[in-house]
């Protein structure tokens, strides 16, 4: 159990560090330092559990996939403007900025989740 806590927290993280590092990259708007990275990853861990838990236990009572999908994009951009707001060392201007950034930090969530999820069906197998 605490292994599966581990790869899921550890993939979480990697996903969220790989998707800004890399929407820095992709977006002129976007500047981010390496240790604005560190504070912005685990700022953005906290606050976007924190939104998708408010957004999926209030607005919804049985989310479809696609409701889920839609939700966790934008607490991704809530997220996004809470942690720009709080961490010095990172800047994002302007609205396309901030969606075009969501959504690259959401595929690289996604993907690391996907990725977490291999894993720990290759630990339950070699389990059995």
């Amino acid at each position: 159990m605490l292994t599966r806590w581990g790869i899921r927290l550890g993939s979480s993280l990697a996903g969220i560090a790989a998707g800004l590092l890399l929407a820095s990259i992709l977006l002129s708007d976007l500047s981010l330092g390496l240790t604005a990275l560190v504070e912005a990853t685990l700022i953005f861990f906290g606050v976007h559990f924190v939104v998708q838990v408010i957004a999926l236990r209030t607005l919804v009572r049985q989310p479809s996939v696609a409701l889920a999908g839609l939700l966790a994009l934008a607490s991704t951009v809530v997220a996004l403007m809470i942690v720009n707001g709080i961490v010095s060392g990172m800047k994002i201007h302007g609205i396309e900025t901030y969606i075009g950034a969501a959504l690259i930090v959401w595929v690289a969530m996604a993907s690391a989740d996907i990725l977490a999820g291999r894993k720990l069906r290759e630990l339950r197998h070699e389990a059995n």
